[in-house]
């Protein structure tokens, strides 16, 4: 099939899918006319932000990805509560974006206060990043509910995959959130932007044998054996800064980052490596299929049931 019939298929796909899932309580005209400039205002200040911090923009994705990951889309990650998600070893003194969702939440309630949840904040404002950095748009669904519960670091550490995954436990991690193998590299895609600090990935630079001799050099300038777990390194190191396919591009190369990226490509033909191969070779088949696999994560538990909960500060419960 060609790309542009591709592409028009995964539209009417995507179209079709939105229509059933709306009566699960999700809609994209859920806040049509209770507040109707919602996604003006919100592309109007990730724009800005992305456009002074590139990188907040990779940030702002996965802080998406992590709070629909542990417990569905529910603005848990957003809490500040003792044991919390924040305070999981993904999350502690990585995850960013707090404070941005803060001023888009005190932004929205001056325009439509008591309307807008945490949640379907970050599933617009993930979604606007990724559009500023080049990528892909898609019809991001509203209406879902902040949670109520304390979260749980423990959850976060279970659930969340490491950077250090081998691919099977990656495909258990995923399975269980109902992704295919396909749906997981794709999603995957979205190191294509963003950067990992030094204790990420130190042990690849140096002990692993699937890499690229002369990348594996210039991450051990990045980061020293003994010191520098902070530095930070280009999850692709061709265009970390534009949301494109090159992160495959390297993944083919065997200029992975992280252990988890470079498994999903051995280069033998096995597992993933053909979706690998099909994305490094047509960005446009990408694009779809990342966009699609945002819209399924952006479902995760998102039915809000007879009652829905706003949070007014999306850091505190109640």
């Amino acid at each position: 099939m060609a790309p542009i019939s591709y592409f028009c298929v995964f539209l009417l796909l995507l179209s079709f899918t939105a229509k059933i899932h709306a009566q699960s309580g999700l809609s994209t005209d859920f806040y049509g006319t209770r507040c109707p400039n919602l996604q003006t205002l919100v592309k109007s200040i990730v724009s800005n932000v992305v456009s002074i911090d590139p990188r907040m923009g990779a940030s702002l994705l996965r802080l998406h990805f992590h709070d629909c990951f542990v417990g569905g889309c529910d603005a848990s990650v957003l809490l500040d509560v003792s044991g919390g998600e924040k305070e999981s070893q993904h999350n502690v003194d990585s995850l960013r974006g707090f404070d941005i969702i803060d001023s888009v939440k005190q932004q929205v309630e001056a325009t439509c206060p008591g309307v807008v949840s945490c949640a379907d904040i970050v599933a617009l404002v993930a979604r606007e990043s990724v559009v500023e950095l080049g990528g892909p748009s898609w019809n991001v669904e509203f209406g879902r509910s902040d949670s109520t519960s304390r979260p749980s670091a423990t959850a976060s550490n279970n659930e969340l995959p490491f950077g250090v995954d081998d691919l099977s436990t990656l495909i258990s991690l995923f399975s269980t959130k109902g992704f295919s193998l396909r749906e997981l590299v794709a999603l995957s895609g979205g190191h294509t932007v963003g950067q990992a600090r030094c204790i990420r990935f130190r042990d690849r630079a140096y002990t692993e044998s699937n890499i690229l001799p002369p990348f594996a050099i210039f991450l051990q300038n990045i980061c020293p054996a003994n010191f520098g777990d902070n530095n930070l390194g280009p999850l692709d190191v061709r265009s970390p800064n534009i949301f494109n396919n090159e992160y495959f591009v390297g993944l083919t190369n065997f200029e992975g980052l992280l252990h988890s990226d470079q498994v999903l490509f051995t280069g033998s033909g096995n597992g993933a490596d053909s979706f690998v191969q099909l994305y490094a070779n047509n960005e446009e088949i990408f694009f779809a299929d990342f966009a699609a696999a945002m819209l399924k994560l952006s479902r995760l538990g998102a039915g809000n049931g007879s009652s829905r909960v706003i949070r007014s500060n999306c850091r505190v419960i109640g």
